[in-house]
């Protein structure tokens, strides 16, 4: 590391932390200004801090690496999470959340099934839902960072008591790094949070531009097509995942046939399926939710959604693309060589480049963007998650009566307790990427069935919403704690068999689970209370199966109308995904200079850009609060 690249991240660190603290005092109104600012922020400020929030490095890491193995076609690979439920927030969901007027998505949900048991059931559950994906996040956070850093930062951390390792060099960088982020997180809330994340989000622009730039310009055309073939560069598919490199790269190959994604088709579809039950269940209870939240008007939360997807995708392909352009050209032989290769190898390549083949100065400044990525996506889990833990639980059971520095300072309590817990967790995870499989498939799986019921549905009530959830988490824990036990399992035995299965495919299994969990909550209890229904449809005016609510409202106001929306919000969701995919593509194809595909791209990309000024843009600006 060269004194300049050293000054330039501890110059970064010093101004985030300084500024997090520094626009602290704003922080200390009330749980509502600690939380959502106060809902006075900038809906442009809060796109900027929910785009930076979601630039995380664990997931640039495992982004890279996929697209190096996998190529183009990788982008597809982001349908696990998936990306596109942004869309769906952008065309519909910001609305219906933002007309709720509340402070987190457990206490939206009071407003769906009311203040009787089942919906403080349900209001229950989806606190201790929010809980435990922040730890999970966290813990996948730990992972990231530590491996990151560890192969850049030339100091051994490494603790010993004699011979015996307390810690070791990657997981004392990350208690650093987290303690660090922590303490701006919990001093200054969401004040802080998105204020640290606007200057993070620029670092990061900045970062991805040099590193695209340098790969541009320093490495050819004629290197990249000797590493890659048409087919890495090729956009489309078939069921079966074709032969991806040359058989001079034979290693590669055999990576792709061994991590159970061959069956191409079939992964997708699965993917699809996911995705669409996902996408309509709206945001989980965390970060982005928050956003939406914070928001000055139900206008504005969609704004800042459709925003959030246009300044996300372009810088961080960029960054991605770049480095693994440097990584095609430099290490793929070397890695070719190592006959063991496997998938948790690949999420080194990005320290790797950086630590090899970057030169200074710009070094300085992408790890400066690389750590402003970690800090900002960190911070905005631990600002989202206690806010579950004190204005759900401890607020609403426990202390309903107390000052806002009580509360505040609670807030700052469970923040710590939060990341602790996720600490924890992260010194048992076996890689980025298992975490990755198990928040997306099996975490989010168990999640799915019932808030996609919420919405569309008149007659599923807070018992089905519980038991749905409940039913979704016991079954993904299983499935965690499957996968981590695997190494112990007699091979060939059916848990065994169970544990090789990718978390992706098991999903339809927890999705099963949870509607079961739904329908039998359901049918077995009361409906809601009818006048919750009617102020909860009335206010939010969801599309789907509402006719008893609507003809018992259109009987008290001929005015009334329902929401009919439901074919050009779905039109807009299937344009919006090519939209965002557009946004993915024209980089990747620009740096690997495929022109005529980043040409294509770029159409593309104007093209459904002036279709959704049409038909969602002028549709918005005529919203009325």
């Amino acid at each position: 590391m060269d004194i300049i690249d050293v000054s330039i991240i501890v110059a970064y660190i010093l101004l985030s932390v300084g500024i997090g603290i520094w626009i602290s005092r704003k922080a200390s109104k009330g749980l509502d200004d600690y939380f959502l600012g106060g809902k006075t922020i900038k809906w442009y400020f809060l796109g900027l801090s929910n785009g930076s929030g979601m630039f995380d490095v664990s997931g640039t890491s495992w982004m890279i690496g996929v697209l190096f193995l996998y190529g183009v076609k990788s982008f597809m690979f982001m349908w696990l999470w998936p990306i596109w439920n942004q869309i769906f927030v952008m065309m519909f969901l910001a609305v219906w959340i933002r007309r709720s007027k509340v402070m987190t998505g457990s206490e939206w949900i009071l407003t769906r099934f009311g203040s009787d048991r089942a919906g403080k059931a349900s209001h229950i559950i989806v606190a201790i839902f929010a809980i435990i994906s922040t730890i999970g996040f966290i813990a996948y956070f730990f992972e990231g960072i530590g491996k990151f850093v560890t192969i850049i930062l030339p100091w051994d951390l490494t603790l010993h008591y004699g011979d015996l390792i307390l810690l070791t060099s990657e997981r004392s960088y990350a208690l650093i790094i987290i303690l660090l982020t922590t303490i701006y997180t919990v001093k200054g809330g969401m004040f802080s949070v998105v204020a640290t994340e606007v200057v993070q989000y620029l670092i990061m622009i900045v970062a991805g531009v040099l590193i695209a730039g340098y790969a541009f310009i320093n490495y050819t055309d004629i290197q990249i097509n000797s590493v890659i073939t048409e087919e890495w560069k090729n956009v489309f598919f078939g069921w079966q995942f074709e032969t991806q490199w040359s058989d001079k790269f034979q290693t590669f190959n055999n990576l792709i046939d061994s991590e159970g994604y061959k069956m191409f088709g079939a992964f997708i579809g699965m993917t699809l399926f996911k995705g669409f039950f996902a996408s309509i269940a709206g945001p989980t209870p965390s970060y982005d939710l928050q956003r939406v939240l914070s928001t000055k008007s139900v206008k504005e939360a969609a704004y800042m959604s459709g925003f959030t997807n246009l300044i996300l995708f372009i810088p961080r392909y960029l960054l991605i693309t770049g480095i693994v352009v440097i990584a095609l050209v430099n290490l793929a032989p070397e890695l070719n060589a190592n006959t063991g290769l496997t998938g948790a190898d690949l999420e080194l390549l990005m320290p790797k480049v950086v630590n090899l083949y970057i030169p200074v100065g710009i070094k300085g400044i992408l790890l400066a963007g690389l750590l402003a990525a970690f800090m900002s996506g960190f911070s905005a889990f631990v600002n989202a998650g206690p806010a579950y833990i004190v204005n759900d639980i401890y607020k609403k059971y426990f202390k309903p009566v107390a000052s806002n520095a009580h509360y505040i300072k609670v807030s700052q309590i469970s923040s710590f307790l939060v990341v602790g817990l996720g600490v924890f967790m992260g010194f048992f995870a076996d890689s980025i990427n298992s975490l990755t499989l198990w928040i997306t498939s099996a975490l989010y799986g168990g999640y799915v069935a019932a808030n996609f019921l919420k919405w569309i549905w008149w007659r599923f009530n807070g018992w089905g919403y519980f038991w749905g959830m409940f039913a979704g988490l016991i079954v993904a824990s299983l499935q965690f704690a499957l996968g981590q036990a695997k190494g112990s399992l007699t091979e060939g035995s059916f848990l065994y068999e169970l544990s090789q299965v990718q978390a992706i495919y098991l999903f339809p299994l927890i999705f099963g689970f949870s509607i079961l969990g739904c329908l039998l909550g359901t049918f077995l209890s009361k409906p809601t209370d009818m006048e919750v229904l009617k102020s909860f449809y009335s206010n939010v005016r969801p599309w789907g199966f509402w006719h008893p609510v609507y003809k018992l409202l259109k009987k008290e106001d001929q005015t009334f109308e329902k929401n009919k929306d439901f074919g050009l919000d779905m039109m807009n969701c299937a344009i919006g995904i090519v939209w965002q995919s557009s946004m993915i593509l024209l980089p990747i194809f620009f740096i690997i200079r495929d022109y005529p595909k980043a040409i294509v791209a770029l159409i593309v990309f104007l093209v459904t850009t002036t279709i959704l000024k049409f038909t969602w843009l002028d549709k918005v600006r005529k919203i009325e609060d």
